[in-house]
């Protein structure tokens, strides 16, 4: 099964959205057009990185005219995950956090520590625990 598909988000899903050639931004929906993500995709290669933060935004402005990919969720995936309700309040206790760091504390770290509780980014290959 792909983990990502070019469906509509739902509350408290992972997206993603290519940035470069497979280089992917990644946000959680928050419902009605929002999105909190660790900076923009736009930001996160030119600004210092201590100006990066877990920012909420529009779906428009977090995909930048692309298209967004959709997590789809293994049965394991949902035994593993957070309820909805408990991964978007994760990610808002972070929201104004500036720690970004590209290789060790990325959008993806983020959005797979709201949700599965692991700090981990497959673009990376790093965890931390």
């Amino acid at each position: 099964m792909e983990k990502y598909k070019c469906i509509e988000p739902k509350i408290g899903d992972i997206v993603k959205v290519e940035i470069s050639n497979n280089v992917y931004h990644f946000g959680l929906y928050l419902g009605d057009d929002k999105i909190i993500q660790y900076g923009l995709a736009k930001d996160v290669f030119n600004t210092k990185k201590e100006s990066v933060k877990v920012l909420i935004s529009s779906m428009d402005e977090f995909l930048n005219g692309k298209m967004a990919l959709v997590r789809v969720y293994s049965l394991f995936d949902k035994i593993k995950k957070n309820s909805v309700k408990k991964s978007i309040k994760k990610a808002m206790d972070r929201l104004g956090e500036a720690k970004y760091d590209l290789v060790n504390n990325n959008c993806e770290h983020f959005v797979n520590e709201c949700v599965f509780n692991k700090h981990y980014s497959e673009q990376t290959n790093r965890v931390r625990k």
